[in-house]
């Protein structure tokens, strides 16, 4: 694990405030489960001897005395597995399965601790329903052994139904506690890891959240700087190319107007921003933009934009943004791409549900026509007009010519962020 995804990791565990174990023994044990491994099979191994050696004068001495090498062994395996219960319950559960049987032959014939054991790891490192399996097969099976072993007088009957009767009740003992245990672990791990499917999941909503508003925040940029220069360039090239003083000082003085409107624009924007108690508030000028003031700004700078406008102008406020913004790009398109366009046509026509907006302009040679990708500036038509849900086409449709057609519904079904 780097030191990269160990930090990642220590600030999820922080973030998520997981709780501690309860208590200096449980702690001690969640923090060494070897060392908690080795003590319960060493447990296993001291509680599973006394109750083979109990005196008993009816008990079955003879098959002891026979089997006793053999049983000593079988128990010392089965609870020497004990140490990989968390890993392998099933496979400790087999050999208490063979020691439970082995009790048999021992002339008290106890059931011993390592069944109710195994049937708490299968509960708790498995499932419920492997437990009861678990117990129903232990005894099912260990029935099947005494029966023919009482049958023939290897055993006495009272020997198997100790420990038949011992295992049962010592096995459903086990088989309780490790059911309850087993189900709260695996709540506990079915909530800590919603959480942090959560937190995942936060983080992601974040980092879109944060792309979303630079996405944003560019196309808002890119919109005020493009234009207002363009419009600049436009009229800064004028004012020098002119001999009169008074066209020049016209141009100069809608420079600076120009000028000092984008450089309120942007101080709105980044004060918005830079506010963090405006978390809500939309990236979009202080003061609405108008058609009309696009379309008077390109015509200072020397486009001739003819505007005709059908229908009484409506729709709600992102509608009307949008509408001043793909307004605003089209004719810097324009300026920049058609300079010595004849003919600039700008209609809105208001009608029923939606706006239809056309931009076209004379300026493009047919043997230049545009083509390819797209710039930054139809893409961010497309952008703007995706967002409140309309539809973007633009190409050239005659030779010479090259129009925009936008058409937006008035009333957004949900406003958008």
């Amino acid at each position: 694990m780097t030191r990269a995804s160990r930090s990642s990791s220590e600030d999820d565990s922080a973030e998520l405030r997981l709780p501690r174990p309860p208590g200096v023994i449980r702690r001690f044990w969640a923090r060494h489960p070897r060392f908690a491994d080795v003590l319960i099979a060493l447990l296993c191994v001291v509680f599973s001897f006394p109750p083979m050696f109990g005196y008993n004068p009816d008990s079955n001495w003879a098959a002891w005395d026979a089997a006793r090498p053999v049983v000593i062994v079988v128990v010392l395996c089965a609870a020497a597995l004990a140490i990989v219960r968390r890993r392998w319950p099933f496979a400790f559960y087999g050999g208490t399965l063979a020691a439970t049987i082995a009790y048999l032959f021992t002339p008290g014939g106890s059931a011993g601790i390592l069944l109710p054991t195994a049937i708490y790891a299968v509960a708790v490192y498995r499932s419920s329903r492997a437990a009861w399996i678990a117990l129903g097969s232990a005894l099912l099976v260990t029935s099947a052994v005494a029966a023919p072993l009482v049958w023939s007088s290897v055993i006495t009957i009272q020997v198997a139904l100790n420990v038949l009767l011992g295992s049962a009740v010592s096995g459903l003992i086990g088989a309780l506690i490790g059911v309850n245990v087993g189900n709260r672990k695996r709540y506990l791990e079915a909530l800590l890891d919603r959480s942090r499917q959560l937190w995942v999941e936060r983080e992601q909503h974040a980092r879109l959240a944060a792309a979303a508003e630079r996405t944003r925040i560019a196309r808002e940029m890119h919109d005020i700087v493009s234009h207002s220069l363009t419009v600049i360039v436009a009229l800064a090239e004028g004012a020098t190319a002119t001999d009169d003083r008074e066209r020049s000082r016209e141009a100069t003085s809608l420079v600076a107007s120009t000028a000092r409107a984008a450089l309120g624009e942007m101080r709105g924007m980044l004060g918005v921003l830079r506010d963090e108690s405006a978390a809500d508030v939309p990236l979009s000028p202080v003061d609405e933009d108008t058609i009309q003031g696009a379309v008077e700004a390109a015509r200072a700078a020397g486009a001739p934009v003819r505007l005709a406008v059908t229908g009484r102008p409506t729709g709600s406020r992102p509608v009307r943004l949008a509408l001043a913004r793909v307004v605003q790009e089209g004719l810097t398109n324009v300026l920049r791409h058609a300079p010595g366009a004849r003919s600039v046509e700008v209609d809105l026509v208001y009608a029923g549900d939606g706006v239809e907006l056309s931009i076209q302009n004379d300026g493009v040679p047919a043997a230049s026509a545009p083509s390819g990708r797209p710039g930054y500036g139809l893409r961010g038509i497309r952008e703007r007009v995706d967002h409140v849900g309309g539809s973007f086409h633009a190409g050239s449709d005659r030779p010479g010519w090259w129009r925009l057609d936008v058409r937006i519904p008035l009333e957004l079904k949900e406003e958008p962020a």
